[in-house]
């Protein structure tokens, strides 16, 4: 972690080092989908959730195929934007709700529902946490870089008990654009004061995450993306950002 703390190729393995040490690269941004939130907890979350609302309003149909309308209608919302403007997550859920109640519910009727199946549900990747709070012991900047609603993006932060080993945070509802837009990157970059091709983005979406972050010149680490040449690091492991931080330098 660098000293402003946040107030509010193929590489495997990591090891320990002190606060004091120092390192070629100026920052590590992470997404959080896929990256930091395993998204087949989410899954499970937002199924558990729907299948609730189906027994609270005695639909008729099964909690699958309910599982399967949620989802279209939630989708179809996020494919209505225009290019990279921001959708917000909490809004397609609405329009979810709506498309299998039939109408439109209050807000206080289903969001505690809600949160609290993604509350009890969701997990963090093998190897994130341990990696974000050894990251934070040294001397680069950790950011956030993710396509997130701003609360619920921080919230998860705070779930995995690792919002406060961030410097920065940088969401799509805080921008109004989504990756790949170079906003999102430019932002992320402003706050970390970082060059962009010491700085390192690790993502599981190659044209989003890689390939946005490589076209404004950073170093984009592909951990569950498809391969390309954006591609200047790939890991299965997340405990490999050390080792890349640890024992390579810019450009190498």
């Amino acid at each position: 972690m660098s000293g402003d703390g946040f107030a509010d190729g193929d590489s495997s393995g990591a090891s320990s080092t002190d606060a004091t040490d120092t390192t070629a690269w100026d920052a590590v941004f992470w997404d959080i989908g896929g990256v930091i939130l395993d998204l087949e907890s989410v899954q499970g979350a937002h199924a558990a959730f729907v299948a609730e609302l189906v027994d609270e309003h005695d639909l008729e149909m099964a909690v699958e195929d309910a599982v399967d309308a949620w989802r279209t209608a939630v989708g179809n919302q996020f494919r209505e934007r225009e290019g990279t403007e921001f959708q917000s997550a909490r809004e397609a859920y609405a329009t979810g709700v709506e498309a299998l109640v039939d109408e439109d519910l209050p807000r206080e009727r289903w969001e505690p529902v809600f949160e609290r199946h993604v509350e009890s549900s969701i997990e963090p990747v093998p190897g994130a946490v341990e990696t974000i709070h050894e990251l934070a012991r040294r001397d680069v900047h950790v950011g956030v870089l993710s396509d997130v609603d701003d609360d619920a993006g921080k919230q998860m932060l705070e779930r995995f008990g690792v919002r406060e080993s961030f410097d920065s945070i940088t969401t799509s509802e805080e921008v109004g654009r989504t990756k790949p837009d170079p906003a999102m990157f430019e932002t992320a970059l402003e706050k970390a004061g970082a060059v962009p091709k010491r700085s390192l983005m690790i993502g599981d979406r190659y044209d989003h995450d890689v390939k946005g972050a490589d076209e404004v010149g950073i170093n984009g680490v592909a951990f569950g993306a498809e391969d390309g040449p954006a591609v200047s690091y790939r890991i299965d492991d997340l405990t490999a950002v050390l080792e890349i931080v640890e024992d390579t330098e810019p450009g190498v």
